[in-house]
Order: structure tokens, then sequence, then C-alpha cells
């Protein structure tokens, strides 16, 4: 009779306050999410080897609300009791490491290719996915879902297991799952952006000091120039375009593919355009392209970190320390918080990056007439 007023007692303590939350975060992870990989696949600005990477980590953000996030609400509105089958448990664990690990993995790929990019410009393919990125792409996947496997080969099966509550029941798979998918990962995403904006920084010195030593020779050419008699056969003096370009190293905001507006002027009909320099302009533009691509990027990964730290944290203290007693409601915060990143990403990109908050803008307003 205890065990059964127990049971009830259970069965009717709903958390309403959780199951709205929970509804309005699946609903703004489903529309964001959809919206980031319709912008990439609809716009031709946004079709990136970048943006390949987003929407891979957009696919892992609503896998997680489709399949992991109304079981973990369901749980939370019955105040943590599990009532399904623990076939299904084992399952909700299996995706949700799963998911996870792949969104970790997904941004560490991401830092993998702007280090490449910036690094190495000139063999970089900004247009089209190549080899070296189809590797790292399904590299995320298969190595998210070899971190998740444990679990679906039965780890979760221990004695005595208690099924009124959905968990993973192996301290040292937590251990081993939660260092796999971030602890090893974001100290190396992390060392990777230290040296991308470090390399930019370097990059963009360089290249204030080549500017200002050819205003010095464009200024001594035209001073020379003035003091000699006019000869009709001697070039025009230099265009003034490098100062412009010194006092506005910070911003190109026209299309991605235009070309190189000190080239242009520089050399108009195609005059003295040899390999070298060829090489020298295009790696420049995607210098510059790499230096307005890492504004978002940081933001993203620091997201993540904010959102995801205190999860690994506790959950890996609750497992080194059984005797250590964590209340129930800071492991239900920490991991509300965790689900909330995959909300943030695509407010991240609407807020941070001009194409997608121009598809965002352009979209947004024709969702009423479509429902």
């Amino acid at each position: 009779m205890p065990a059964n007023l127990t049971i009830s007692s259970h069965t009717t303590n709903y958390n309403f306050p959780a199951l709205i939350f929970g509804l309005l975060l699946i609903i703004i992870i489903i529309c964001g999410n959809v919206l980031v990989c319709m912008s990439v696949y609809t716009e031709k600005a946004l079709k990136t080897t970048t943006n390949y990477f987003i929407v891979s980590l957009a696919v892992a953000d609503l896998l997680l609300a489709v399949l992991v996030l109304p079981l973990f609400v369901y749980t939370e509105f019955q105040d943590g009791v599990w009532s399904l089958n623990m076939t299904l448990c084992d399952g909700l664990m299996t995706m949700d490491v799963m998911l996870c690990t792949a969104s970790i993995f997904n941004l560490c790929a991401i830092s993998i290719d702007r280090f490449i990019a910036v690094f190495v410009p000139l063999n970089y393919n900004r247009q089209h996915v190549d080899q070296r990125q189809i590797v790292l792409l399904s590299a995320t996947w298969i190595l998210a879902l070899a971190v998740a496997s444990p679990v679906m080969f039965g780890i979760n099966n221990v004695p005595n297991r208690d099924n009124s509550e959905c968990k993973l029941e192996d301290n040292n798979y937590v251990v081993y799952s939660s260092v796999c998918s971030f602890f090893v990962p974001c100290p190396i995403m992390l060392l990777l952006y230290c040296g991308m904006f470090r390399g930019l920084r370097n990059w963009e010195e360089a290249r204030k000091a080549r500017l200002r030593n050819s205003m010095q020779t464009c200024r001594k050419l035209q001073e020379a120039a003035a003091s000699l008699p006019p000869l009709s056969g001697l070039p025009p003096p230099l265009p003034p375009v490098i100062e412009k370009d010194l006092t506005d190293t910070e911003e190109l905001d026209h299309d991605h593919d235009s070309p190189d507006p000190v080239s242009m002027l520089a050399y108009p009909a195609g005059n003295y355009k040899d390999q070298n320099q060829n090489r020298q302009r295009k790696g420049a533009k995607i210098n510059r392209r790499e230096r307005k691509a890492m504004r978002v990027l940081p933001v993203v990964v620091g997201a993540f970190l904010f959102c995801w730290t205190p999860f690994f944290v506790v959950h890996t203290m609750r497992a080194l320390c059984e005797e250590c007693e964590i209340p129930g409601f800071v492991i239900s915060i920490v991991t509300w918080l965790g689900y909330v990143n995959s909300a943030l990403n695509p407010i991240i990109y609407t807020v941070f990056n001009t194409e997608f908050r121009k598809f965002f803008r352009k979209f947004l307003p024709t969702l009423p007439n479509c429902c």
C-alpha cells in the first residue's frame, strides 16, 4: 500500500512550467535550424564550405529537438520519473550522447576548416566541398556514433537498475564519454581559434606595413615626376586607392566573388598580371573573407561552452564522486542549459552574419501567409 501511494504521488506531481518551456524550446529549435538549412540550400551567397559545416551542426540540433527533447520534456513533466520502456530509455541515451557529441565535433571540424582557410588560403576551396572537407564532415558523425555505441550494446543493463529513472548507469562510461565528447575536443578547438586570431592579426599588421610602404613609394614617385618636365611617354601616376584602402582595412561589403579593388585600379587592362600577383590577390581576398567569418564563429563556440560546460562538469563530478550529493534541481538546470544551446545558434547567425540576416528578414514575413 505505501508503494502504491508513492507511485500515485509521482504520477500526479506534474511539472507544467517544464512542459511549457520544453514545448517552446522544441518549436524554437526546429524553426530556427530549419531556416538555417533552407537559407544555405536556397541562397547562392550562403553556399560556402563553412556554411555546410553549419548545416551539419543545425542537423544535429534538429535531430536533438525531434528525437531527444520530446522524451526529456515528458520526463521532466512527470517530475523526473521515467515511466516508459527501458529499451526506449537506452535509445534516448544513445541519441542524446551521439547528437551532443556530433555538435561538439562539428564545431571542432569548423575550427579545423577555418584554420586551413587562414593558414593555407591558396589551397582552400571556399565554394565547393572537397575531399578533405567530406572527410571532416563524415568523421564528425562516425566518431559521435562510436562514442555513443556502448549504450547501444547494453552498457546500461546493470544489475538492480532503477526503472523509474532514465540515465547513464555506468560511471566509467560517463567519464569516458565526457572526455571524448567535451574535455578533449574543446581545448583543441580553442587552441586552433587562438592560432587563427594570432595569424590574422599578424597578417593584418603585415598588410598595413606593405600599404604604408606602397604609399611612401607612390608619393616619392609623384614628387619626382612633378619635379621633371612633362613627357608624353611616361605612364600616369598611380591612383590614390592605396591610401583609401589603408584607412578602410576592416570592412569589405562587396560580393564575395568581387575582384580586389586595388588590383582593378592598379592593373586596369590586365597588364602586369603574372601568376604571382594573382596568387597574392587571391590570398588577400580569402584572408579578408576569413576575417569577416571569424566574427560569428567564436560567438557560436563561446555560447556552446557557456551552455555545455556546467553539464559536463556536474555529470563528471557526479560519476567520480559517488558520495557527493548533487541536488536534483542542479542536474535539471545544467541539462536544460545544454539543450538551450541548440536554440541559440540560429539566433547568433541572424545577429552576426549579414547573409543569414538578409535571408531571415526576407523569409520570416512570409510565415504568417503560409500558416
